[in-house]
């Protein structure tokens, strides 16, 4: 596939490249990305179509010629804007944006789809490889990993306002499932805590409050899963501050 001259760029981060074809979206990946992590990509947005939750369409997986060679994930595409860009826009309606933004992750984690990788055993391979912490933080960790409760909810995994879209209809749709697993609810919570704590404390801990008060979730539960959490983002090596993800990862906090 060659991409079309007409291409708009929205996204450029680590290895990939967000284009706008006009009726589609082309998430093309440079040659660090495997190619099996673009199929599984791909294969999780259809479980999730499969599911319910309004998301875009999972339409191809192809190679790309030319200029940006790689493998790309082809969707369809929900015209709108982001709810971060709504966020950004309109910081006094913050409060409002918030209450749909938690609204749909508790909604999210009301589905299931059994075929989804386990959230657990992602975070074991992630947290069992991690060379940036000793043999002992790791065992903590896995221990902490392996007394928390099985659960099997739909978790994005990545959940934050970049990745709603406010369509055009003004319902709300979730872009980005590459992280997707069934796992535990407060998990994806701590996901997305540490997510907003990288910006603002306080609107991370807005958020804890909502989600908590509106699923009837102790915040402890959520607490306790954040070294773990912190540990497979450290993994991941994004573009995450390293020594921010450090500070959450010791096991004995939160006991």
């Amino acid at each position: 596939m060659i991409l079309p001259d007409s291409k708009t760029e929205l996204v450029r981060r680590g290895n990939k490249v967000v284009y706008d074809l006009g009726d589609k979206i082309a998430k093309v990946f440079n040659e660090t990305k495997p190619v099996s992590d673009v199929f599984n990509e791909a294969l999780n947005l259809a479980r999730i179509n499969e599911c319910g939750i309004r998301s875009p369409k999972a339409l191809e997986v192809t190679e790309v010629e030319g200029d940006e060679s790689g493998w790309a994930l082809i969707t369809s595409k929900i015209p709108g804007t982001t709810l971060a860009e709504k966020m950004e826009a309109e910081p006094q309606r913050f409060g409002e944006y918030l209450e749909q933004f938690v609204d749909l992750q508790i909604e999210i984690h009301h589905h299931t789809s059994p075929l989804l990788n386990r959230q657990r055993d992602k975070y074991a391979r992630m947290i069992g490889g991690l060379e940036s912490i000793n043999a002992t933080q790791r065992y903590n960790l896995m221990e902490r990993l392996d007394g928390m409760k099985k659960e099997f909810q739909v978790c994005h995994g990545d959940f934050n306002p970049t990745n709603v879209i406010v369509a055009d209809d003004g319902e709300l749709a979730v872009c980005d499932w590459a992280h997707a697993t069934q796992g535990s609810p407060a998990a994806d919570v701590a996901m997305t805590y540490l997510l907003f704590a990288l910006n603002s404390k306080e609107q991370a801990e807005a958020y804890l409050d909502l989600y908590c008060e509106r699923a009837d979730m102790p915040k402890q539960v959520v607490r306790q899963w954040m070294p773990i959490v912190a540990a497979s983002e450290l993994a991941r090596k994004r573009d995450l501050e390293e020594s921010f993800l450090m500070s959450w990862i010791d096991v004995f906090d939160y006991q």
